[in-house]
């Protein structure tokens, strides 16, 4: 392998993305051992203390073997830290391994962190969790989490109200019902008197900007695509929620909950959608937590229940996580959109051939300043799929974003159903304004 180049800024930024269950954190720790490199971990949820099961955290040995950060220093109290805290702290992390002219390793699978790392702007996810302002020139303050969270209070209807009176073509492409996006472009206006849409558009004008944002912080970030076939992932999944219960994972989540969450729930506090008590596994067993004085029987129903719900969501989100990568880099080519090398760990048994090997080959290129031997992956971009077109089904009464999502929509069991309604409702008037047909002379 080669010698880590004497200039730090020649350090490669390796970015390991994947569906949780993919191995990132093992490749992760592979890489580091081997070149010097130190992970920055980019999970929402690993940063607070606790729930170190749920939040798969790698274990303390690990930790030893090869150097962590942005892990367990946060209290699980706090519900105000938001992307532009961590961006802030990650950034400074990075540079200074990139300074000690170490491989700086981000592995994790929040989206928007990951994103407030690669470019040099916060731009709105298609999840919906970021929509904040432009980083440095324009923007200099941080946003208040706790202004969004107020906002969030208010009734769908009136916080809609508001952003199409400051900024209507941010409202425009917004659904009235999705508060934590309406908050948040409300949230930018107000902190900075300048529409979210208008800061968006700055953004992608910016030298090296896109459609979807602005340039990128890193020149060449080395980035890898952990993927396998789904029924694999699936059954990979399952397999590791047994093993967390086999860990402990009840003792761990009765623990937490005694001590964070039992004194919220008796003053009907409990807020499942910030902080570190939005994490996939604790809501899904908040009916088996807050059931000590049931039977034992309706305690182990409500187990079960948990345990499917948590795998349940589990597999739902990897999903998620392999859509974003899909949308946000194979979908997008451009200059400010890096490539993607993936790496297939269908069959674990074969890692050192089809991952590690083929990942340091990689780094070994970029490093060298070469152009790798590999080719990033690529994905045909669907033209007509336009994301952000806005339609409204006055037969539903709903808005529907999306060019898919307006097709989906038509085909829809509801809207069927409301369609026949409006036909059957059609043929009767027809019928009620039609001729008297008791009155029409009759042929002979």
């Amino acid at each position: 392998m080669a010698a880590l180049p004497p200039l730090g800024r020649s350090v490669p930024l390796v970015v390991i993305l994947g569906a949780t269950g993919t191995g990132k954190s093992r490749l992760a720790l592979e890489i580091g051992r081997r070149l010097r490199g130190e992970i920055v971990s980019a999970d929402s949820m690993q940063v607070y203390k606790g729930l170190d099961i749920i939040t798969n955290k790698v274990t303390a040995e690990e930790q030893r073997l090869c150097t962590h950060h942005m892990i367990s220093f946060l209290d699980p109290l706090v519900s105000s830290y938001s992307v532009v805290d961590f961006r802030n702290k990650a950034l400074s992390i990075i540079e200074d391994i990139i300074d000690r002219e170490k491989i700086p390793i981000i592995v994790g699978g929040t989206n928007y962190y990951i994103e407030s790392l690669l470019w040099k702007v916060l731009v709105d996810t298609k999840e919906g969790n970021v929509c904040s302002a432009v980083d440095g020139t324009v923007v200099t303050q941080t946003p208040s989490t706790d202004r969004k969270e107020e906002l969030e209070k208010l009734d769908f209807q009136e916080l809609y109200t508001r952003l199409v009176q400051v900024d209507p073509e941010m409202a425009e492409k917004l659904h009235p019902r999705d508060k934590r996006k309406v908050a948040r472009s409300l949230q930018v206006y107000e902190e900075t008197g300048i529409p979210h849409s208008k800061l968006l558009l700055q953004q992608r004008e910016e030298v090296g900007g896109g459609p979807l944002g602005g340039a990128l912080r890193f020149p060449q970030p080395c980035i890898f695509w952990l993927h396998a076939d789904l029924p694999v992932l699936d059954e990979r999944l399952d397999r590791r929620v047994d093993d967390m219960l086999a860990a402990g994972l009840l003792e761990e989540l009765n623990s937490f909950h005694n001590q964070y969450n039992q004194q919220k729930i008796a003053k009907n506090s409990q807020d499942y959608q910030h902080g570190i008590f939005q994490s996939i596994g604790f809501k899904e067993f908040h009916e088996y937590l807050i059931s000590k004085s049931s039977s034992s029987e309706t305690r182990e129903k409500l187990l079960t229940q948990g345990i499917a719900a948590l795998k349940q969501v589990t597999k739902r989100y990897a999903r998620k996580q392999n859509k974003w990568v899909r949308n946000r880099f194979l979908k997008r080519p451009g200059a400010n959109v890096p490539p993607v090398y993936g790496l297939d760990v269908t069959v674990v048994s074969q890692w050192e051939e089809t991952v590690l090997r083929p990942a340091l080959q990689i780094i070994e290129s970029f490093l060298k300043g070469e152009k790798p031997a590999a080719q990033p992956l690529t994905l045909a971009r669907d033209q007509n799929d336009g994301k952000r077109n806005r339609r409204v089904c006055e037969l539903c009464d709903k808005i529907i974003l999306g060019d898919q999502e307006w097709k989906a929509h038509l085909k829809s069991k509801n809207h069927q159903y409301n369609l026949k309604r409006r036909r059957r409702a059609e043929a009767q008037l027809s019928t009620c304004t039609s001729p008297d047909t008791e009155n029409t002379p009759q042929e002979v």
